[in-house]
């Protein structure tokens, strides 16, 4: 059997147990960050919200969802603003605000950089009529 601690005191990494559930033990502020995308959050809103540091955070992150919190949340920030640019009626600044990306700049930047087009040219090619 391991000790729990290495010589001088220091502490092994031990996996992560799981959720009786099943579910990720990040799901719940998961759900929260995503009905909270259009408000500004940080990588430490996210620590908060989960009780843990940002460090183990950064950790369990990259364990249970494969990315850093920072590129999670641009990624579903993007996916949010995807979404309403495809349902064709809302004006790109505010397609920037609803999704949390801000500005219409920042929203051109992220959507060049995830889609290869910018936010009018998705709307052309992929918005209904």
């Amino acid at each position: 059997m391991f000790s729990a601690f290495r010589d001088g005191g220091q502490q092994q990494f031990i996996e992560q147990p799981v959720t009786e559930s099943g579910e990720p033990a990040l799901s719940r502020t998961l759900e929260w960050a995503l009905a909270r995308l259009d408000a500004p959050l940080s990588v430490a809103d996210l620590a908060r919200h989960a009780h843990l540091s940002v460090t183990t955070l950064h950790r369990r992150f990259r364990a249970e969802v494969g990315s850093t919190p920072l590129a999670w949340l641009t990624a579903e920030r993007v996916d949010l603003a995807r979404r309403l640019i495809e349902a064709g009626t809302v004006p790109m600044d505010l397609v920037a605000h609803r999704s949390g990306l801000g500005t219409t700049a920042n929203l051109r930047a992220q959507m060049r950089r995830r889609t290869g087009l910018s936010p009018s040219q998705y709307r052309d090619r992929f918005a209904p009529g």
